[in-house]
């Protein structure tokens, strides 16, 4: 685990090349999530690092162990979005893979808007049209967050987002705040003027996440894919998935710019 500073934040990150001259794929983790349960325990970085990537992978602002704040303004998708491209400055990198999972997905999408030229490939896992079209009613996970006794509340996933954050020990006040603010939706033109060669993963039982398909189709160098049997938090490790992903990183270099 190694730190660096951004915007007043002091963030948490790993940085692990498998080999040299390995390309670097910068992960951006979901909410109330963190680069180790997103990345780590879920294979993801042994994955990436045996295929033969340098792997690098961040705890979003209000996550894991990076620092907290229950500001909402902190957490607008292009100000998360600028603690990746200083991730990736403060490394030396000029131009890496970026793949994100669900509200990680909008982050980066935010990242290829804000710097085009730094992102090479994207990958979106758990976050179809939802980019676009928006993903449910949250206001309800922010009030579980914030209850004082988990037993009182009823919304299903509500009550889902609550044991998560519980088990994975969050600043649920950062969370609540978080979540206020980072969902902010992209237009059609938005994610039409994103170039890059994009991967769109979506579980096939994720009520979450919206159409793999419908997202890609608004793209103009996309492709979907049906993460069988999964739902919004089982697809994030789902081996397809990983060989899906590797495919895709190895038919798409980083050419010289």
């Amino acid at each position: 685990m190694q730190f660096f500073e951004h915007d007043g934040f002091r963030l948490a990150y790993i940085d692990q090349q498998a080999e040299a001259g390995g390309e670097p794929v910068l992960l951006i983790h979901g909410f109330a999530s963190s680069h180790v349960v997103n990345w780590v325990s879920t294979g993801w970085v042994k994955t990436l690092n045996d295929a033969g990537y340098r792997t690098i992978a961040f705890d979003n602002r209000g996550h894991g162990q990076s620092t907290k704040s229950h500001e909402p303004a902190d957490y607008e998708p292009a100000r998360m979005a600028s603690d990746g491209a200083a991730l990736l400055r403060h490394l030396g990198v000029d131009r890496a893979h970026v793949m994100g999972y669900s509200m990680g997905a909008r982050i980066a999408a935010f990242l290829a808007i804000a710097e085009p030229r730094m992102v090479a490939t994207l990958v979106f896992g758990g976050l179809g049209s939802g980019m676009v079209d928006g993903v449910g009613e949250w206001d309800p996970i922010a009030e579980a967050l914030l209850a004082e006794d988990p037993a009182a509340i009823t919304h299903a996933r509500g009550k889902t987002f609550r044991a998560f954050a519980d088990q994975t020990r969050s600043d649920r006040h950062a969370l609540a705040a978080c979540i206020t603010t980072s969902r902010e939706l992209l237009s059609e033109n938005d994610v039409a003027g994103i170039a890059q060669p994009t991967l769109v993963a979506v579980g096939t039982r994720d009520d979450i996440g919206g159409s793999p398909e419908g997202l890609a189709r608004l793209m103009p160098n996309a492709e979907s894919f049906a993460i069988e049997g999964r739902d919004h938090m089982l697809a994030t490790g789902d081996r397809t998935f990983k060989e899906r992903v590797v495919r895709f990183l190895a038919q798409h270099p980083i050419a010289p710019r």
